[in-house]
């Protein structure tokens, strides 16, 4: 006799589209709501079973005919950064990272459709408004948190929003296990600062700090070149068929780490 009083999350299937990752390939994902008192467990038990958060939805690839699509965390706790990633830190010694709750403002979207229109121009969120951005922010039942990233100025302390030009942001979950990376943006002018891997590396500082073993970066996807920086950040574990598995990153051709 089931006495269970809870419901059961609900699952749904999409139509297929055309993947935007992979030339001649085909997406279908399935999802469910994250609402209610029960929305940060859920996020926890799917993100650890491979799905991703947006907005208010989880959701992860049901290709039918490619599995390409492979979810990726570090280990923050063993995490040491490469002689590249010691460079981009130095080079972001004057970066001061701040914290808020999740809510938007409109310095983040003139910044996010900078990044969009120099990143995605052909991506689904191409043509995302004012009130899309603030929705993909603040639409959450689960720990949500901002962190901006802003170049220092001169007289600028500890101030609860420091001054400076905010160069780079990131929509971010805490989990029991660690931090997910929603989603991140930066000026992309700056490609010399390389602003996505800085931030990446704070938020595995961020984990180690919070005794949390693990950062999400969602999915690393096999034979797409834009997704391949997320294996430099190593010791990683990938999901695969037999669960959480440690990466050996001489396994992938060409493989260049240094």
């Amino acid at each position: 006799m089931n006495t269970q009083t809870t419901p059961s999350p609900q699952f749904y299937l999409t139509a297929p589209a055309a993947c935007p990752y992979l030339p001649h390939e085909m997406e279908r994902k399935v999802f469910t709501h994250l609402v209610g008192p029960r929305a940060a467990e859920m996020n926890d038990i799917l993100t650890q079973g491979g799905f991703r958060r947006s907005q208010n939805i989880a959701y992860r690839p049901a290709c039918e005919s490619c599995r390409a699509c492979v979810s990726v965390r570090i280990l923050a706790q063993e995490f040491e950064p490469t002689k590249s990633m010691k460079r981009v830190l130095a080079a972001n010694s004057d970066v001061i990272a701040t914290e808020f709750t999740a809510q938007p403002s409109s310095e983040q979207y003139s910044l996010f459709r900078r990044y969009l229109d120099f990143r995605h121009q052909q991506g689904g969120m191409s043509d995302m408004t004012v009130l899309d951005y603030a929705i993909m922010v603040e639409d959450t039942h689960v720990n949500t948190r901002i962190v901006e990233y802003r170049r220092r100025e001169e007289g600028s302390g500890l101030e609860q929003r420091p001054k400076g030009e905010l160069l780079a942001a990131a929509l971010t979950d805490t989990m029991s296990d660690g931090l997910s990376m929603v989603y991140s943006y930066f000026n992309p002018d700056l490609e010399r600062r390389s602003l996505g891997t800085f931030m990446i590396l704070d938020h595995v500082r961020r984990a180690k700090a919070l005794g949390l073993p693990h950062v999400y970066l969602g999915y690393w996807v096999q034979g797409s070149r834009k997704m391949d920086y997320k294996t430099r950040f190593q010791p990683q574990e990938h999901l695969t068929p037999r669960g959480w598995e440690r990466f050996d990153p001489s396994s992938m051709p060409e493989s260049r780490h240094d």
